[in-house]
């Protein structure tokens, strides 16, 4: 096949038909998940999850089938395409091929379907009537509205507070696909009451959200909770977007020397990367780079430790590299990428060093996004446009060597509802993002105290 093709596009027959699960891979296997109370191994909360998710979280099986219900929604937008950035390689005048693996395609305009639909699908299969999540930019709450209308659910999204501000239109896609939105903190949960108590005008964060939803689904029988990134079962389903992209480089004629795409609570980058790292662990020489932002850099300056998934301890202890449960970033247009932690997934892979990270700040991610718009046209969400900037780094790094790398960059949305953010830094409006150092130390000192032991 011609290698000036730009888009690479998989047919639907080859379209992978069971995700890949590394936790059987791992050269080391994970800490445990421990009880927020008896800080005893544990399993995600029942009344929270339905029994399909929880035995994917923990599950031995190389592959899980995908399935065909489910399937028949991926084919609505999958396999999204793979897509040759010549424009962008002219512009900066690098020998380095970049492609770009563009999740935006779906009808949410982002990767947070592919598990959005999975366990919609697997809750109706339990018996279970509703969902309640939380979301950040509103990527997740999105995608959640959406997969609940082609399940039959209903849906109800805490959002948190300064995402809700921000962006209104994410609100509106989600109460046209029928979901109930909520700015959180919210007065429709005790803990969201007690924190505006304290402060009527938190802008909210989405350890504070997870909290409110899990609340919401602990007090209904008929709801569970629903989490769009961190747990190993999300990784899992969005592994579908390494598996394509493997086949579609394949279709190119090339081998990729860097993976990058942006985290927040990893699952974008998981599931692109975790077929790659399999690759990895036999030998084969190849760069995955995680890239946060420096306003909320849990891998780059956080500790590896255990720590709470939400600041009331409803959800369980695990191990991750963390900035402390309590811990508030600043109100950065990325949203998304505002978890005080890391999965537990992506942080064991860092910690093996099969995984690179890396943080920039929000100016210099607005500045590769525009140049990115202005030369393949698409404009990203500020959560990729943190991998962008990292892809514009090491394209640069091949002009100054001469090696003509191959770079894979996950896309995992659009920005067309993050426009006023664009509006900021085209007028220069645009706050630099603050790290606050003793707001950090503040929040590190409420971690856990853990005696946990694993048995030898």
């Amino acid at each position: 096949m011609s290698k000036k093709l730009t888009k690479y596009i998989l047919p639907e027959k080859e379209m992978p038909t069971s995700w890949y699960n590394i936790l059987p891979d791992l050269p080391e296997p994970m800490p445990p998940m421990l009880h927020p109370q008896t800080h005893e191994p544990t399993i995600l909360p029942p009344p929270l999850f339905p029994a399909a998710l929880n035995d994917q979280e923990f599950s031995k099986e190389h592959t899980i089938e995908i399935p065909d219900e489910v399937l028949d929604v991926y084919k609505m937008y999958r396999p999204t395409p793979l897509i040759r950035a010549y424009r962008l390689e002219k512009a900066l005048g690098t020998p380095a091929q970049i492609f770009y693996k563009y999740e935006g395609v779906s009808a949410a305009g982002s990767h947070k379907l592919n598990t959005a639909i999975a366990q919609a699908y697997y809750n109706k299969k339990a018996g279970i009537k509703r969902l309640a999540t939380e979301t950040g930019a509103g990527q997740w709450g999105s995608a959640l509205a959406l997969a609940c209308q082609y399940m039959g659910l209903e849906c109800k999204v805490y959002m948190v507070k300064v995402s809700y501000n921000q962006k209104p239109y994410r609100r509106i896609m989600m109460e046209t696909w029928g979901a109930k939105v909520v700015a959180s903190p919210s007065t429709d949960t005790n803990f969201g009451k007690q924190v505006l108590a304290e402060d009527p005008n938190c802008p909210g964060s989405l350890g504070m959200a997870i909290s409110e939803a899990c609340e919401d689904a602990f007090s209904r029988d008929d709801t569970s909770y629903s989490l769009g990134s961190v747990l190993n079962h999300v990784i899992l389903h969005q592994s579908i977007i390494g598996l394509e992209t493997k086949k579609q480089l394949e279709m190119a004629d090339v081998e990729a020397d860097i993976i990058i795409g942006c985290v927040g609570g990893g699952s974008n980058f998981g599931g692109l990367a975790v077929p790659f790292v399999k690759d990895k662990m036999k030998g084969k020489k190849i760069e995955l780079i995680a890239v946060e932002p420096t306003a909320c850099p849990s891998m780059t300056r956080g500790p590896l430790a255990w720590d709470l998934g939400d600041v009331a301890g409803m959800a369980p202890i695990v191990m991750m590299y963390t900035l402390g449960h309590s811990f508030i970033p600043s109100p950065i247009h990325a949203g998304g990428l505002r978890y005080h932690g890391m999965s537990p997934l992506v942080s064991h892979l860092h910690k093996l060093k099969l995984i690179d990270a890396r943080a920039v700040n929000q100016k210099a991610t607005f500045e590769s996004a525009i140049q990115f718009a202005r030369t393949e046209g698409i404009i990203p969400a500020p959560e990729p446009a943190h991998a962008i900037k990292v892809v514009i780094d090491e394209a640069l790094k091949c002009k100054e060597s001469g090696q003509k790398k191959v770079i894979v960059l996950g896309l995992s949305g659009h920005g067309h509802f993050d426009l006023s953010a664009y509006d900021q830094f085209l007028s220069g409006k645009l706050e630099a993002d603050a790290y606050d150092e003793a707001k950090v130390k503040q929040s590190l000192a409420q971690l856990p105290k853990i005696d946990y032991v694993a048995p030898k």
